[in-house]
């Protein structure tokens, strides 16, 4: 294999390996996005921007990878597997990320929506202790209590 042909062998193969992890990406992260956001529109345009962003990361790491000399061996066969292997680092890592960033994003929105419960509930306990506060600070004193001879 001439050293043009494995260079776009890697080439073809790293980029369709680049897609379908995105691919998969997009999927499995709608319904992290749709429960983050609840609203159809923003899930999808998030969703849109985050794979442009893995795409865009991991094209870039791949042309850089294509053109370095991983192996100081002339076997262009093993040249190719060795790139071919650092191309499936990249794409693991950059998937792991992604889906680190999605679970990070849910979790960051479920603790606000739990915060925004609890100042709500401590709203309602506080709005229904003032009246109770209220009418018992105007209620007249009682009579003093006395002896019963």
């Amino acid at each position: 294999m001439t050293d043009t042909g494995m260079y776009i062998t890697l080439l073809v193969v790293s980029i369709a390996l680049t897609f379908g992890v995105g691919r998969l990406l997009v999927t499995a992260g709608e319904p992290f996005l749709q429960e983050v956001f609840q609203d159809e529109k923003v899930t999808r345009s998030v969703n849109l921007l985050l794979s442009v962003l893995f795409h865009l990361i991991t094209l870039g790491v791949l042309a850089i990878i294509s053109v370095v000399n991983i192996v100081g061996n002339d076997d262009p066969f093993q040249t190719l597997v060795a790139r071919l292997g650092v191309v499936l680092l990249v794409l693991g890592i950059a998937y792991g990320v992604s889906m680190l960033v999605l679970i990070r994003v849910r979790e960051r929105r479920r603790a606000d929506q739990i915060s925004e419960h609890v100042q709500e509930r401590l709203a309602e306990r506080s709005m229904g202790a003032t009246p109770a506060q209220g009418s018992a600070a105007q209620a007249p004193p009682a009579p003093p209590a006395t002896p019963s001879q």
